[in-house]
């Protein structure tokens, strides 16, 4: 075939928890994460001469080097050298569904179909292992943004462990377009205020890896208890996100009030979630929303849980 579409799955963290300052600099975390249906469609299209280009229609997305999917065709290209000239080159169109900014991974996401559309455009024969490194040199969500699903991810978010799905789980999703958190700043803030309380090295991480894993968020997860996971939600990154932007702490009050299983910030924000039992509450939850702030800035997604990061669009 000459051209692939694929949906990117955004993804969400049930639990991030900063855990120490790696030798890299990066930061040592322990996350659950999960695929949601809200999704991103790339397409991967062969054209006739030996370039990368990058189309996307949405104001705040750059369609140059920088853009994270055409790092992920470069890379593709480096690392296989002569399959351009052979092949040809490729067009990477982004269709956004995910907000931009908003800790849901949607550029990594974006990143990850590449790589897996240009696998089989490409004829490349990678298997998903192989794609999971390709992204790991991209940024630290990619990899999951491959396989997708559920996971414990750990070291800077690149190593995973797959955990069984909870598929029947859906939830609102909201975020206000104006409101944007730096994930850096954010990173660089909790460095500031809560360094000293870091684990000092790999052996704590480890051990503090350990009790998670047989922790109360987790087996929610293996036992597929809706309830039980939003009552264990957590995000080191509330605690200095929120504090500076108040109308995100305020939208996630207003969540948390209207009921759900629980209700968290994404990643380093600024989206907010609430989980629910079943489509029809996630879509009563977020007329709740729309009624309790009617804000034209606001906007207000619904979304399941789902089993797979890249699928193949049809």
């Amino acid at each position: 075939m000459r051209l692939y579409s694929l949906l990117a799955a955004a993804k969400i963290n049930l639990y991030l928890e900063i855990v120490g300052s790696r030798p890299d600099r990066f930061h040592e975390l322990i996350m659950v994460m999960q695929s949601i249906s809200l999704a991103d469609r790339v397409t991967v299209r062969s054209i006739g001469i030996d370039q990368i280009r990058v189309r996307c229609d949405h104001p705040l997305v750059p369609a140059d080097e920088t853009n994270l999917a055409y790092k992920a065709a470069a890379l593709v290209a480096d690392r296989f050298p002569g399959v351009m000239a052979k092949l040809g080159g490729v067009e990477i169109t982004l269709e956004k569904q995910i907000p931009v900014g908003a800790g849901l991974a949607g550029g990594s996401a974006n990143a990850a179909a590449v790589l897996v559309g240009l696998d089989m455009l490409w004829q490349l024969g990678l298997t998903q292992a192989e794609l999971q490194d390709l992204g790991a040199e991209l940024g630290s969500d990619v990899p999951f943004c491959v396989a997708g699903g559920t996971a414990i991810a750990t070291g800077r978010g690149e190593q995973l462990d797959p955990l069984p799905g909870i598929d029947s789980l859906h939830l609102v999703l909201a975020k206000y377009g104006a409101e944007f958190v730096s994930t850096p700043w954010a990173y660089q803030t909790y460095r500031a205020e809560y360094g000293d309380i870091y684990l000092p090295d790999a052996q704590g991480w480890q051990a503090r890896q350990s009790q998670v894993r047989s922790g109360d968020m987790v087996a929610a997860v293996a036992q597929r208890q809706g309830s039980a996971l939003g009552q264990h939600l957590y995000n080191d990154f509330e605690k200095v996100v929120l504090p500076a932007h108040p109308k995100t702490a305020a939208l996630k009050a207003v969540m948390a009030d209207l009921g759900g299983l629980g209700t968290l910030m994404s990643g380093s924000g600024p989206s907010v979630f609430t989980l629910a039992e079943s489509e029809a509450a996630a879509v009563a939850l977020a007329a709740a929303l729309k009624g309790a702030l009617p804000d034209p800035d606001l906007g207000v997604w619904t979304a399941r849980f789902v089993a797979g990061g890249v699928q193949l669009d049809g």
